[in-house]
């Protein structure tokens, strides 16, 4: 039976000041000024050059509410170590965890460090023009100093979540979390972090939602939360951030990744809060195997439209096919849009990427094909270079790769797909055909005038937008 139908149920200060991380980070006083505005007491305020795009921006501008921030994450901060090992850790948990702490007996140098986890999105979406802030916990430690020197660097929001909690109870639970990417000589991946060897979240001592916190989901137009957030947060926690977004107009997209189907045989919280984050996101994003273990639906669009059936607010489901591109599913219709052709390097970064330009659709009011071909083209971009954080792609790589508009047709898998579906709904599919056309399958959308569209956004932009936070 499948989930879906079973679910059911700086201020510099002392340490003990009630700043908004609650603690202070120990930097060298001509950097103090440039730290100051990260953080955080009430609502944001957002100043700093604006990107400038064309009448389309400013007509759809006026659809989204008038809220400070573009995009809140909520959770899953960290920074990755990236190393190479010549054998990925091994699977048993005892030995993987002193496989892990052997690692960590000493700081690995910085140049192996990278931004990990949301900031992956905050930083492709800034890259995109969107103004983002993040929330989350990070130590006061040289891991978390440089976690806020990137999000300096892309301009980019950060609101912890401390609430005048007395630190020196918390030790080493308070220290930012990390996690270790670990490459083999055949350029597999594996992942460890302290988050994997403990039965409660990473953070266990954030009982509640901070009030500059809400303050925060309140002023943003997007709150994203994933599966991973549920390694670091209560799920309560989780809860309360959805039901606060839901309440004050602000949409909700959710991300389960792996960890979906795991939390569906968690604790009662976590099948409750995978229910609730699954019936009332506005926007929910999958790969083809995750929407399959969610559903237990193997078809990709027959799984979208079971989990839209089963939502009551969801307007896009959104599904990641791998290499043959995306497709989007909502009431009326079904979208599809092949991948772009690219030479791979590095896929890590790249989903996280995909869902920035998703979101920047969503809040320009983006047709779905044109927010589509963006995302394949951010996350293709991206899967150019070399691992995540400030490797994604910048916005002009993201243009070329639109101006080239080669990509992957495979007409054969979405005529399958589509009819494995049984899909009665209007069908559309981006294509190399020059002019509009139909099929007795597909409503053919040339690509060459979707990527006319979506640079057409993007012509005259100035300088990447900036948000400054003050108390």
């Amino acid at each position: 039976m499948s989930l879906v139908k079973t679910l059911t149920s700086l201020p510099v200060t002392s340490r003990n000041s009630n700043s908004s991380h609650g603690h202070i980070f120990q930097l060298p006083r001509r950097r103090r000024r440039a730290v100051l505005h990260r953080y955080v007491a009430g609502p944001i305020r957002l100043s700093g050059v604006h990107a400038s795009l064309n009448g389309n921006f400013e007509a759809s501008k006026r659809l989204v509410s008038d809220k400070a921030a573009d995009l809140a994450t909520l959770g899953n901060l960290c920074v990755d170590i990236v190393l190479n090992v010549p054998s990925l850790p091994p699977a048993n948990r005892d030995e993987r965890k002193n496989y892990m702490e052997k690692l960590a007996s000493s700081p690995p140098d910085k140049k192996f460090w990278e931004a990990g986890g949301n900031y992956n999105l905050v930083i492709a979406a800034s890259r995109l023009g969107l103004k983002c802030v993040t929330l989350g916990h990070v130590g006061d430690e040289i891991y978390g100093n440089f976690l806020l020197e990137v999000l300096h660097e892309e301009h980019i929001g950060s609101v912890g979540m401390m609430d005048g909690t007395d630190l020196e109870a918390y030790c080493d639970a308070y220290e930012t979390l990390l996690c270790w990417v670990l490459v083999d000589p055949f350029q597999r991946h594996g992942f460890c972090s302290r988050a994997d060897f403990s039965e409660e979240p990473a953070f266990s001592w954030i009982k509640k939602l901070p009030e500059k916190v809400r303050n925060t989901i309140q002023e943003s137009k997007i709150l994203f939360c994933n599966g991973y957030a549920f390694d670091e947060l209560h799920p309560h926690v989780i809860v309360s951030s959805i039901e606060c977004a839901m309440s004050s107009g602000t949409a909700v997209f959710f991300d389960p990744g792996p960890r979906g189907s795991t939390l569906f045989h968690g604790t009662p919280d976590e099948r409750r809060a995978l229910d609730l984050s699954l019936r009332l996101s506005d926007v929910l994003l999958l790969t083809s195997d995750e929407a399959e273990s969610l559903t237990g639906t193997k078809n990709a669009i027959k799984a979208g439209q079971e989990l839209l059936k089963n939502s009551s607010r969801t307007k896009w489901v959104v599904i990641k096919m791998g290499s043959k591109g995306s497709l989007m599913i909502t009431n009326s219709m079904v979208s599809c849009a092949p991948s772009f052709k690219v030479e791979l390097v590095d896929t890590v970064g790249c989903g996280d990427s995909f869902t920035a330009a998703i979101a920047f659709g969503f809040l320009h009011n983006l047709p779905a094909a044109q927010t589509l071909m963006l995302a394949n083209a951010v996350g293709g971009a991206t899967a150019t270079g070399c691992g995540a954080g400030r490797n994604v792609a910048h916005l002009e790589k993201v243009l070329d790769l639109l101006k080239q508009s080669k990509i992957n047709e495979d007409y054969a898998f979405w005529t399958e797909l589509l009819e494995e579906s049984e899909a009665s709904c209007m069908v559309s599919l981006v294509s190399g055909l020059l002019v509009n056309g139909c099929t007795d399958r597909f409503s053919c959308v040339p690509v060459r005038n979707v990527v006319k569209d979506i640079l057409s956004m993007f012509e005259g932009a100035h300088e990447k937008t900036t948000i400054n936070l003050s108390y």
